[in-house]
C-alpha cells in the first residue's frame, strides 16, 4: 500500500487514513470468520448424514447376513433329516 504526501506530511490524516484501512480489514476478516463458520455448519450437517447413512447400510448388511446364515442352516437341517 502506498503512503501518499499528505500521509507523509499530516499526522491526522495518516491517523484517518489507518483507520480506514483497519475498518476494511475489520470488515474482511468478519467475512472470512463467517465463511469459515458456515463451512463448518455444513462440514457437521454432512457428517451427521453420512453417519446415518452409514448406521442404514450397517443395517441392511445385517440383515442381509442373517438371511444368508438363516438359509445355509435351514439347507444343512435338510440334508441332514434326509
Amino acid at each position: 500500500m502506498s503512503t501518499t504526501e499528505l500521509e507523509r506530511t499530516n499526522l491526522e490524516a495518516h491517523v484517518d487514513l489507518c483507520a480506514e484501512r483497519y475498518k476494511g480489514l475489520e470488515t474482511r476478516l468478519e467475512n472470512v470468520e463467517k465463511a469459515v463458520k458456515d463451512l463448518h455448519s455444513e462440514m457437521r450437517r454432512m457428517h451427521d448424514e453420512n453417519m446415518k447413512n452409514h448406521q442404514s447400510t450397517n443395517k441392511i448388511m445385517l440383515g442381509a447376513a442373517a438371511t444368508v446364515c438363516a438359509g445355509i442352516l435351514s439347507t444343512i437341517i435338510v440334508l441332514i433329516m434326509n
